[in-house]
């Protein structure tokens, strides 16, 4: 990569850690996929119960396959054959879990997390509930401030994942947002997370590379 450019992201990613620490959210910074998996082994104990959140940049990385390959009781909303009602309980467990991982639509340099979330599986335990939280984000998910963010989901995150999911909402024939009044619409529950009460209950690993939606 084109030093200057590197230098950039770099300083971005400082100012981005620098205030989410002063907001009680501990940031990490790593530069590949192995990295970051050394950074998740050293973060969750063998043995512990952990849950996910919808998320690409989980599986790009290699961190499901981590949970299901690693010594953990992983709550696996993925697993062949699961049922809806075996998916429903799932998530009312996952607010007992030691571990909920995710990753984040936005990450502002103000140090805040932005969220557009459908039924409130991803969004609720990063709020309250699991005693650890860890947010993996590509650096591409940084914006300047809260704005830029809803912008960014609205426009390019919600349209891709209707996508993905095989939504019927005018933004996957459009491919932008409209908010609109769908019966499948994905863009339900927006989250700004600005601060936590307990310190480092909440971690985020910025990866140097971009990643996800």
């Amino acid at each position: 990569m084109d030093m200057p450019i590197l230098w950039y992201r770099e300083k971005r990613v400082e100012r981005t850690i620098s205030c989410l620490e002063k907001h009680n959210i501990l940031g990490f910074y790593v530069k590949d996929e192995n990295e970051l998996l050394k950074k998740v082994k050293e973060l969750i104990k063998e043995d512990s119960v952990v849950g996910v959140g919808d998320s690409m940049t989980l599986f790009e990385t290699g961190v499901i396959d981590l949970l299901r390959n690693g010594k953990y009781r992983f709550l696996d909303k993925y697993k062949d054959g699961i049922t809806r009602e075996e998916k429903d309980q799932l998530y009312r467990n996952i607010f007992s879990a030691d571990t909920f991982l995710s990753s984040t639509n936005a990450l502002t340099e103000e140090g805040e997390l932005f969220n557009i979330d459908g039924n409130g599986s991803r969004v609720a335990p990063m709020i309250y509930g699991p005693r650890q939280v860890i947010i993996v984000a590509g650096i591409n998910k940084i914006v300047k401030n809260i704005e830029e963010a809803e912008k960014r989901v609205r426009n390019y995150t919600a349209p891709l994942d209707a996508k993905r999911l095989n939504k019927k909402t005018p933004c996957v024939s459009l491919g932008y947002c409209i908010d609109c009044k769908s019966e499948e619409r994905i863009c339900n529950s927006f989250v700004t997370i600005k601060r936590q009460f307990i310190n480092g209950r909440i971690k985020v690993i910025i990866v140097g590379k971009e990643l996800g939606y």
